[in-house]
C-alpha cells in the first residue's frame, strides 16, 4: 500500500514545482497501470491549476514485442506520433515502472539506431524546449533489484522522490560556480585515472525539475580533451543487455578501447552506433542524500551520493560540447570508501575524496547532519 500523503506531496511537487503548470497548460502523462494511484493525484493537482491533461497508457512488454518486428512503415508512424506530441503539448510526464532489463534484447539494433536518428531532432525539442518530468513508479521488481521488501522499497522510493529539492537547489549553487570556473578535471579511483577540460561549459543543477528522483549537477568535457581510463563499478543496462565493470580508454576525447565482464563485441557495437557514440556528452556528480546503493536503474543510480557519471553519446543543448549522437549512455562510478574510494580534482585542487566534498563551501552537499 502506497503512502497517500507522500503521493500527494509528490504530485504537488511535479505539478507546481517541476512543471509549473498553469491554466490551460497542455500536459501529456504517459504511464503504466501500476502507477494509477500517482496519476489520480496528478489529475487532482492539475485540475486545481486548470491545466489540460491527456493520458497515454503504455505496456513496456507489448511495446518490445511490437518493436521486434519493426518496419520502416512502423517507424515512420511512430515518428509522426512523436511529432504530433511535441507540437501539441507544453509539458510531459513519463511514469515508468520497472521491467525486465533484457525484455528488448531481441529488438533489431539496426532499427533502434535508425529510429534514434530519425527522431533526434524531435527529441531535442522535447528535451530542450518543453517542460518534462521522468520518474519510475516503484514495483515488486524494483524492490527485488534493490534487495528490499516491497513495503520497504515503496517507502524508500517515495522518500528519495520527495527530498527537499528547494534546499538542494540552494546547497548546490557554490558547486555550480566552482565548476564554471574550472578548466581541468582529474578523476582517480581503482582502475581509473582520467583527465579532461570543462572550460567554458555550463554547469547545470538538477534539483527536481526534470528527473524524479533527482540530485545531480552536470557539465560536459571539451570534446577532444578526454584522456585516460575510467572503470565503472555499477551495472550498466542498455539496449536489452546489462554490462558490468565497463572500462573505457580515451585518447583525445575518443573511446579507443572498451571492455566489460560480459560481451566486448556487443559493447563495442553500441559505441559504433555513430561517430559521436565514442565521445562523451556529459560529466555529472550525484548528490541525492537518500540514494546510496546501485540497483541497476539509472534514474536512481546516477543520483547516488558520492557518485559520478561520465556519459558517452549526445550532449545536452544547455551544455553543448558539440557532440551529436543517437545514444546517451549514463554509466556510474561510485567513489565512497565502501566502493573503493577515489578523488576528484578541479585544476589540481582536491574537491572530493571518497565521495565527500572537502572544500568548506561544498560540505553542505555531504548531507551528514
Amino acid at each position: 500500500m502506497m503512502n497517500t500523503k507522500k503521493l500527494n506531496e509528490l504530485a504537488n511537487t511535479i505539478v507546481n514545482y517541476s512543471l509549473k503548470l498553469k491554466e490551460n497548460s497542455r500536459v501529456q502523462v504517459t504511464f503504466t497501470t501500476e502507477a494509477t494511484p500517482l496519476v489520480e493525484q496528478l489529475i487532482k493537482e492539475a485540475q486545481k491549476v486548470g491545466a489540460v491533461m491527456v493520458l497515454d497508457p503504455y505496456v513496456p512488454k507489448l511495446n518490445a514485442r511490437l518493436a521486434e518486428h519493426n518496419t520502416d512503415a512502423r517507424l515512420e508512424l511512430l515518428k509522426k506520433k512523436k511529432e504530433f506530441d511535441v507540437n501539441n503539448f507544453d509539458a510531459f510526464v513519463m511514469i515508468r515502472t520497472g521491467f525486465n532489463d533484457y525484455e528488448s534484447m531481441d529488438v533489431p539494433k539496426e532499427m533502434t539506431r535508425k529510429y534514434g536518428a530519425m527522431t533526434q531532432d524531435i527529441d531535442d525539442v522535447r528535451i530542450n524546449e518543453r517542460e518534462w518530468v521522468l520518474l519510475n513508479y516503484p514495483t515488486d521488481l524494483d524492490a527485488y533489484k534493490a534487495k528490499m521488501t516491497t513495503e520497504k522499497f515503496n517507502e524508500f522510493a517515495l522518500d528519495v522522490m520527495t527530498v527537499d529539492y528547494q534546499k538542494m537547489s540552494e546547497d548546490i549553487k557554490p558547486l555550480k560556480e566552482l565548476m564554471e570556473r574550472t578548466d581541468k578535471v582529474r578523476i582517480v579511483a581503482p582502475n581509473t585515472d582520467i583527465t579532461f577540460s570543462i572550460k567554458g561549459l555550463s554547469a547545470i543543477p538538477c534539483t527536481g525539475e526534470k528527473n524524479i528522483p533527482d540530485g545531480e549537477i552536470y557539465s560536459a568535457p571539451v570534446k577532444d580533451s578526454v584522456n585516460g581510463v575510467i572503470t565503472y563499478n555499477t551495472p550498466s543496462p542498455y539496449q536489452g543487455n546489462v554490462y558490468n565493470h565497463v572500462s573505457l580508454t580515451f585518447e583525445n576525447g575518443k573511446i579507443i578501447k572498451a571492455t566489460c565482464d560480459e560481451d566486448d563485441e556487443k559493447l563495442n557495437e553500441i559505441f559504433d552506433t555513430d561517430e559521436g557514440a565514442r565521445y562523451v556528452g556529459e560529466f555529472s556528480l550525484g548528490v541525492n542524500p537518500k540514494i546510496l546503493y546501485p540497483m541497476g536503474d539509472i534514474l536512481y543510480d546516477e543520483k547516488i551520493l558520492g557518485s559520478l557519471h561520465f556519459t558517452p553519446g549526445r550532449c545536452y543543448a544547455d551544455c553543448d560540447n558539440g557532440n551529436v549522437s543517437s545514444i546517451h549512455w549514463d554509466m556510474v562510478l561510485i567513489q565512497r570508501e565502501e566502493f573503493g574510494g577515489g578523488e576528484i580534482y578541479f585544476d589540481d585542487v582536491l574537491i572530493r575524496k571518497d565521495g565527500k566534498f572537502v572544500l568548506d563551501e561544498l560540505k553542505q552537499l555531504n548531507y551528514e547532519d
